[in-house]
């Protein structure tokens, strides 16, 4: 194996560990957890399943999502492409679908990893009111946890291998109404946590899932993945081989 080859997996493999840690005490800490995974966590409690699952049956909607949408592209790609664009394209396309059918298994191993790491960590909130130093050091993990998730997110991006089905759906949506990511990605948040909001009131009469955290997130997550790419994102894609 190359040594860029195995900078590149190694960085990924690590990048998909730190979120799923990130994303996994995001939901010890009991402010609320990231948008993207508000709706399985939400049904995860309610229904009484297994975390991890029901982030796995989420994400795999998320692909069906995400083919259905390369669809679409396709044929509009057909209407407007001209004859000599047209091989390249239909390359191009096959590479499209093979990573969206490539992040199913991508996602099950992904939440096997958030499984152990739920079973593993404790919950740092409980039924009682908080003292001040539970609530301080759950808004200190709280913080961990957002700069853990962008960190991954970051690490596991970067070396454009399978993207996560959070991050692919995002980019497929924008790709086909044609917004930017950033937007797409904004949008889509509060989508989950209309969802989550709707689904928990409807269910429990409480919020579940949604808090203060879920907002940290919101706005933290971003600007973590801007630093850390500031100060490493040459570096890593050096060692990994990849064109910048």
């Amino acid at each position: 194996m190359k040594q860029s080859t195995f900078f590149r997996v190694l960085f990924y493999l690590i990048g998909l560990l730190v979120l799923a840690l990130g994303l996994t005490l995001n939901t010890k800490t009991g402010l609320g957890v990231s948008p993207i995974i508000s709706v399985a966590y939400s049904t995860a409690v309610i229904s009484g399943h297994n975390f991890g699952n029901m982030t796995l049956v989420l994400y795999s909607f998320f692909v069906v999502i995400e083919l259905i949408l390369h669809l679409l592209r396709e044929r509009r790609y057909v209407e407007e492409s001209h004859g000599a664009l047209a091989p390249a394209g239909k390359r191009d396309r096959k590479l499209i679908f093979l990573m969206d059918l490539l992040q199913i298994p991508l996602s099950l191993v992904f939440t096997r990893f958030l499984n152990v790491f739920s079973a593993v960590l404790p919950d740092l909130y409980s039924n009682t009111r908080s003292t001040p130093g539970e609530l301080a050091l759950r808004v200190g993990v709280l913080l961990l946890a957002i700069i853990f998730t962008g960190i991954g997110a970051a690490m596991s991006l970067n070396m454009r291998i399978v993207p996560n089905p959070g991050d692919g759906i995002v980019q497929a949506i924008a790709d086909t109404v044609r917004k930017s990511v950033g937007f797409t990605k904004n949008s889509f948040d509060l989508f989950n946590i209309s969802v989550t909001i709707i689904l928990s009131l409807a269910c429990t009469g409480h919020l579940v899932g949604v808090g203060i955290g879920t907002i940290l997130a919101m706005i933290g997550v971003g600007r973590t993945i801007a630093i850390f790419n500031h100060f490493t994102y040459r570096k890593m894609t050096r060692l990994s081989g990849i064109d910048v």
